[in-house]
């Protein structure tokens, strides 16, 4: 996206340039950090097999609860919490000082990985420290998130709102896909003996030191326009009651739950589960997956500038609709040839592109300033913990008893609940942040 694009191609004042040209620079900033907060995520799952091998005893029961623990629950978990720690700093004091916090936090856990030493050497401290390590990238994870969302959302202008946010899963799916490259490139490098002694440590160390490089893009950002307004003046609104919240909290879970399933079922599991469902050749599945994420890339910021000129109302019907009408088909052309899982993923993401290139956006708008930071923070994290943290387990252990057909009828029904969010929600399409005070 070239800065006139993002910058509406219009002619402004000299003070109206500069300023956009420090929001340009703060979304760079966001952008880079994002894609590196989502490249150090991922690692942990890109080299899960190497973890297992060298933080963990199999045949010790304490290391090995440590291990379900520390690959299935605390990355999660830790998320809602972060969303709140860090939100509530950020509400505090400012969203760049949150986010550089955040940045340092996941970088220092990334070395902190790559420099543990192994279970032969110190035992289950091993696994203990692996499990702090992990808790602090889900905390970090969970307030960078929101935190990200809010300040994309609030930096950008009121009508390119749509199509800056696209900019986040931009740097979300750039960050899945670096690691994975990573993955590819290391194991290349090295063999297998010196991948499993010391090769997957390269990578960890590789993306902290990366995240130095998005800390010193951040220190050079700039705050949040409407957040400094809104702490220089704040306005007199009365607090929201209970019916308020409520409303919040419903058509954020309504249009959120179906992204999130569908992301870690279309995006994250997609491959693995056609190498283990399917048979399908590891290598065919994981280059027809980054071929479907390729295809998605140039799909959000053409949904998220759509969004900008007919509406955000609209977009999450369609988004609705297409969870609908999708599963099937999607499940439906899935074999064991490579090219199925292209086809079928690729539905998936478009669909799912829908909702993630305004999804910053959208849940920004439906929180106050004041409130902006933590209620993006914590509720994004917690739908992804309760949503999609479970959609992998749940569509593989549906399908390993012959009834997929019913977790398809479960992303429908959460597709229909986005369509009653769509119905929900307020038009907010080009309307300034700072005159939206209420969640009605």
């Amino acid at each position: 996206m070239s800065a006139d694009i993002l910058a509406g191609g219009e002619a402004a004042r000299p003070h109206d340039r500069v300023a956009r040209s420090k929001s340009l620079q703060s979304l760079r900033a966001a952008a880079v950090g994002n894609l590196l907060e989502w490249f150090d995520w991922t690692l942990y799952g890109t080299f899960a097999v190497y973890l297992a091998a060298n933080f963990f005893e199999k045949t010790d029961s304490a290391s090995a609860l440590l291990s379900t623990l520390a690959v299935f629950a605390v990355g999660f978990v830790a998320r809602p919490i972060g969303g709140i720690i860090f939100g509530r700093f950020g509400d505090r004091i400012g969203r760049k000082n949150t986010l550089i916090v955040t940045m340092s936090t996941m970088a220092a856990a990334s070395l902190m990985i790559a420099l543990i030493p192994s279970y032969a050497s110190i035992g289950i401290w091993a696994s203990a420290l692996l499990l702090i390590a992990r808790l602090l990238q889900g905390l970090a994870h969970g307030g960078e998130s929101g935190v990200s969302y809010a300040y994309v959302a609030e930096i950008a202008p009121a009508e390119r709102r749509g199509l800056w946010a696209s900019s986040v899963f931009i740097s979300v799916t750039l960050g899945v896909m670096a690691a994975t490259l990573l993955g590819i490139v290391l194991t290349s490098l090295f063999s297998p003996a010196d991948m499993m002694a010391y090769g997957w440590r390269l990578g960890f160390a590789f993306g902290g030191i990366l995240g130095l490089f998005a800390l010193y893009m951040r220190r050079a950002a700039h705050e949040s326009p409407v957040y400094d307004a809104d702490e220089a003046t704040p306005a007199v609104v009365a607090p929201m009651n209970g019916r308020d919240k409520l409303q919040i909290l419903l058509k954020v879970v309504f249009f959120s739950a179906g992204s999130n399933v569908a992301y870690y079922t279309w995006v994250t599991f997609a491959p693995s589960f056609a190498i283990s469902a399917r048979g399908m050749d590891a290598r065919g599945a994981f280059i027809a997956s980054l071929l479907a994420q390729l295809v998605v890339l140039c799909l959000l910021p053409l949904f998220g500038h759509l969004a900008d000129k007919v509406g955000r109302k609209p977009m999450v019907f369609i988004y609705g609709l297409g969870l609908i009408l999708a599963p099937i088909p999607v499940a439906a052309i899935l074999t064991n040839e490579p090219w199925t899982l292209f086809l079928s993923q690729g539905i998936g993401l478009a669909v799912w592109a829908i909702i993630a290139s305004i999804y910053p956006t959208l849940i920004a708008e439906q929180i106050p300033t004041q409130q902006r930071a933590l209620g993006v923070g914590f509720l994004s994290s917690l739908s992804v913990a309760i949503f999609g943290g479970t959609a992998p387990y749940l569509n593989a252990w549906l399908s390993s008893i012959g009834l997929s057909w019913v977790f398809s009828l479960y992303i429908m029904v959460l597709g229909a609940l986005a369509v009653i969010a769509a119905i929900m929600i307020r038009e907010t399409s080009g309307v300034p942040l700072s005159q939206i005070r209420s969640g009605r």
